[in-house]
């Protein structure tokens, strides 16, 4: 399994959206590894009117105007938050979602941190797999090329992909940049 490079995240946002699934999520927290296979991702643009950096940079969203290959991590609605990977260059503010997971190790802890057993109820949105990998705003602009939090990549082909709107914004819901495999449709976000 190798790590994914500074390059694979200095490209398009929505092809990197694309790329990402399949790919494993690992965070290595109190001695213990949790990862998850990524099922499910949604792109966001500078001139995006969904993305939280479209009308400058502020103090919670400038790990988008960072380096590519970096963690962007928010709260919201009060206490839960949401990953999303840096890309294009410095300065130019796109991220994607990491919007669902499968689960492959660590899934007891998991399951702890979400009071949930049912494997399909663990990462199935954004918040409920940063709830359940122990990801937190401590980890917001952390560099993933690191060893605490990263992607890599173990040539999982995950087949057809399908593009849909994006859920839980108000504007920008025309644009088809959701995007989850045909083969683990049950695994992604419930509306």
């Amino acid at each position: 399994m190798d790590k994914l490079s500074r390059d694979f995240y200095l490209a398009d946002t929505i092809e990197v959206a694309v790329k990402l699934l399949g790919k494993i999520l690992v965070h290595r927290i109190d001695q213990c590894e949790i990862s998850g296979r990524i099922v499910e991702t949604e792109a966001y643009l500078r001139d995006d009117p969904a993305c939280h950096a479209s009308r400058g940079m502020t103090a919670r969203n400038a790990a988008m105007f960072g380096e590519p290959g970096h963690a962007y991590v928010y709260a919201t609605y009060g206490n839960h938050y949401c990953l999303n990977v840096v890309t294009q260059p410095v300065g130019v503010p796109e991220a994607v979602l990491i919007r669902a997971v499968i689960p492959l190790s660590g899934v007891e802890i998991m399951q702890a941190k979400r009071n949930r057993t049912r494997l399909q109820d663990l990462c199935s949105g954004p918040a409920k797999l940063t709830q359940a990998m122990g990801i937190t705003l401590e980890l917001n602009g952390i560099d993933l090329l690191g060893d605490r939090l990263f992607i890599a990549d173990d040539g999982t082909d995950v087949g057809p992909v399908v593009s849909r709107p994006r859920i839980g914004i108000r504007v920008a819901t025309e644009k088809l940049w959701r995007f989850y495999p045909v083969k683990f449709a049950q695994w992604v976000s419930k509306r």
